[in-house]
């Protein structure tokens, strides 16, 4: 490793916030930490080696106007885990989704981020799993964009689904995915894609919890027949239906966020 990691915290305007983070997925291709630091701002953060980050000049160019700073810190020995101390299991539909090292139930959904941030507790996630978990006959194939540890690959296996495919860019979250899926007793194939440049394996259903501009930004060969999707404001929700040319059958809202469910006409 080419020296002790520092965190890169790149600081956007809360109003531009999915297109910036959309524009700056060339760069945070190994995933970011999103928080919000002061009112009005959305922070996305990477961890590297000093001499491994961007440059300012490429972020700038690349958020544009977006950009409202950047802050580089020191992090300590043992950052990657240290937030696993702050995990508690979420509950979601009646479905516990919690790491392994917390004591739960044999039914629960136990998921192991290892360093990735995924582990059930975005509002985006949850509004995905709660939509999921509201199908009422959950069979065929389903494909997840953008699984990340593969929290709604693996419930929906668990759901009857089959087959089941995980599609995620990050090296480390295919492994996740194929771990925790292990654990869980289910089947999920995890494959690496470029979302925004290589069109994922067709399903009938789709869930997809991603940042509008790139969901809409997928070059899809065919559309699914349910798209099942968050990961955007809710008052953009109504864009995908138009872009997919697909019917709004159920919309649920978490705070400022919101998920849907579309289908074929």
């Amino acid at each position: 490793m080419a020296g002790p990691l520092v965190r890169l915290g790149i600081r956007v305007r809360r109003e531009d916030a999915e297109v910036a983070l959309a524009a700056l997925l060339p760069i945070l291709h190994a995933g970011a930490e999103e928080t919000e630091p002061a009112p009005g701002l959305v922070e996305y953060a990477t961890y590297a080696p000093r001499a491994e980050l961007p440059s300012e000049a490429d972020i700038r160019e690349l958020a544009g106007d977006a950009l409202a700073g950047l802050e580089i810190t020191e992090v300590p020995p043992g950052w990657e885990t240290r937030w696993h101390d702050y995990l508690q299991p979420v509950h979601v539909g009646g479905l516990v989704v919690r790491p392994p090292w917390i004591a739960g139930g044999p039914d629960d959904l136990v998921i192991d981020p290892g360093a990735l941030f995924g582990a059930g507790t975005h509002p985006t996630t949850q509004l995905c799993l709660e939509l999921l978990l509201g199908v009422s006959e959950p069979a065929d194939g389903l494909c997840d964009w953008g699984a990340g540890t593969g929290v709604l690959a693996i419930a929906a296996a668990r759901m009857g689904f089959a087959p089941v495919t995980a599609v995620e860019v990050m090296p480390d979250g295919l492994a996740a995915i194929r771990s925790n899926a292990a654990a869980n007793g289910v089947n999920v194939r995890a494959v690496w894609s470029n979302l925004a440049e290589t069109s994922p394996p067709w399903a009938p259903t789709v869930v997809a919890n991603l940042p509008l501009d790139l969901l809409l930004a997928v070059p899809y060969d065919r559309p699914p027949e349910r798209l099942i999707a968050s990961g955007f404001l809710h008052e953009r929700a109504g864009e995908l239906a138009i872009a997919f040319d697909m019917r709004e059958v159920e919309r649920s809202v978490q705070g400022e966020w919101a998920g849907v469910v579309l289908e074929r006409p």
